[in-house]
């Protein structure tokens, strides 16, 4: 037990939470917050599409290179120290992007935040790890920070929208300057310090080498996905993203401290946990983005309505996720774990199947799969890090927020891609339309001029994208619920959910 947490009271311990809570809310609400805020902002400083692209990415991308090194670095000096040091980067890059001049000062400022949110959310997990010392206790606790995970991710439309009916781009960022000076002044007298461990090192070139694997992943994907993609371009991602991660996994192996130490995947639960979360994102974060897109070209809705339409995730996950971190004693890991990702299986279907009618069918799918979803990872953090040595949480801390990331930076990725290239393939222009209409939705409204036949074509093509889109992220998450519950099939009622081998 860490000897500065032994005397916290209840009030005191819940209260830590609230702080890295608040923390965690920031940094997941940066990731989903320009969905409905990029067309405005994109228009506003006239970025270009592979601008448009870094815009979005350079945080997940950034932010999944440093994870697995700043949660070691947080065990080398301490988590709360490297929670402050993150929010005051992160405050900074706030301020910074929301008074961005252009598109390139917008990109660094992105990733800029993606660094102060890199030191911050390792932290957030490992201070409860630290803080709350009674299992039940802690499995309420970290339910509660897979809640807010949640939360902010459903929350960021809804306030990039709410935002935009009121004040200029910029806001979306400077919203969090205020939240970050509240956080700076209370968590010193309230956090725990923790042990620092000075023998551990941080290994900038390990981070790095993640990078030069993320983002040639991601060029490759974007590079596929138009029409015609250069191969030459497509080649050279791929072999840069494959040596990214041969020769990171390599010096992981050589070195006497790594930063993953990947013998602990051989716990079937910790493998678990990781995938689980991975899954979770990648639905949360795919659903969120084709529904906000759709409903905004397609339906007319405007930023804050197709933000509050989303927000039926969020809803529907929050009392699982409570109660799932609750009764995990008594259900086990694999009936929240495969059993939730298998119940988003029916969500996402009844979604594809009534998303064109009225909206209350629509709004149930969405109910049921974010249900699904929040007792997935209600339980997801807590199978990674119970399962984790003590003096490796900051290492469990960090491998389970690339999980997140790598989710939602796929299915933005991957599924953004998918859905052009599915619009390109499906549309049939009018006779005498622009060519340029092949291209995206967007570009085919901008040229259509009003054309009713154009508009009905390409909102007709965007619906088949809509549909091919959402029954992939079904057919993955189906993919997550029989492999989790393939290695979780000792986690059942009544099993030891932790260090279980």
């Amino acid at each position: 037990m860490n000897a500065d947490a032994q005397g916290l009271t209840a009030v005191q311990r819940w209260s830590v939470l609230v702080i890295v809570g608040a923390g965690l809310l920031l940094i997941t609400l940066d990731n989903s917050i320009l969905y409905t805020a990029l067309p405005t902002l994109t228009e506003e400083l006239g970025a270009s599409a592979s601008q448009t692209l870094w815009i979005i990415n350079a945080y997940p991308v950034v932010m999944a290179g440093l994870l697995l090194g700043s949660g070691t670095l947080g065990d080398r000096i301490g988590h709360r120290s490297m929670f402050l040091i993150g929010l005051a980067i992160f405050g900074v890059a706030s301020a910074l992007a929301a008074f961005s001049p252009s598109s390139s000062v917008l990109i660094a400022a992105r990733a800029g935040l993606a660094v102060g949110a890199a030191a911050m959310m390792p932290a957030t997990l490992a201070l409860i790890r630290i803080t709350f010392t009674v299992e039940r206790e802690r499995n309420l606790a970290i339910a509660v920070w897979g809640s807010i995970a949640i939360l902010g991710a459903a929350l960021g439309p809804i306030v990039g929208g709410t935002l935009l009916e009121f004040f200029w781009w910029g806001s979306v960022f400077l919203i969090n300057v205020p939240v970050v000076i509240v956080a700076l002044i209370v968590t010193p007298l309230i956090v725990p310090r923790g042990v620092p461990d000075p023998t551990k090192r941080w290994d900038l070139i390990s981070s790095l080498q993640v990078m030069v694997g993320l983002v040639g992943a991601v060029l490759a994907i974007k590079e596929l996905a138009k029409h015609p993609p250069s191969w030459p371009v497509v080649a050279a991602s791929i072999v840069a993203s494959v040596i990214g991660f041969v020769v990171f996994v390599r010096r992981q192996r050589q070195l006497e401290r790594p930063l993953i130490v990947f013998s602990i995947f051989r716990n079937p639960a910790f493998s678990a946990g990781v995938l689980a979360a991975a899954f979770a994102m990648f639905a949360v974060a795919g659903l969120q983005l084709v529904t906000t897109q759709r409903f905004q070209l397609v339906s007319g809705f405007t930023p804050l309505e197709s933000g509050l339409l989303v927000t039926a995730v969020a809803l529907g996950a929050l009392p699982t996720a409570l109660l799932g971190g609750a009764y995990l004693h008594r259900t086990g890991l694999r009936l929240l774990i495969a059993g939730g990702l298998a119940l988003s299986v029916v969500g996402t279907v009844i979604t594809v199947l009534t998303f064109d009618g009225g909206l209350g069918g629509l709004i149930a799918g969405l109910l049921i799969t974010g249900a699904g979803m929040g007792a997935v990872m209600s339980v997801a953090s807590s199978a990674i890090i119970g399962n984790a040595p003590a003096e490796r949480a900051g290492m469990a801390a960090s491998v389970e927020e690339v999980s997140y990331e790598l989710g939602s930076l796929t299915a933005v990725a991957m599924l953004g891609s998918l859905a052009t290239a599915v619009y390109t393939a499906a549309v049939t222009l009018p006779s005498g339309a622009p060519t340029e209409a092949k291209d995206s939705l967007v570009e085919a409204l901008v040229v259509a001029q009003g054309d009713p036949a154009l508009v009905s074509a390409a909102h007709s093509a965007y619906d088949t994208a809509y549909v091919v889109v959402l029954v992939v992220i079904a057919a993955i998450l189906a993919v997550g619920a029989l492999i989790t519950g393939w290695l979780l099939r000792r986690y059942g009622p009544g099993s030891d959910s932790f260090a279980n081998d």
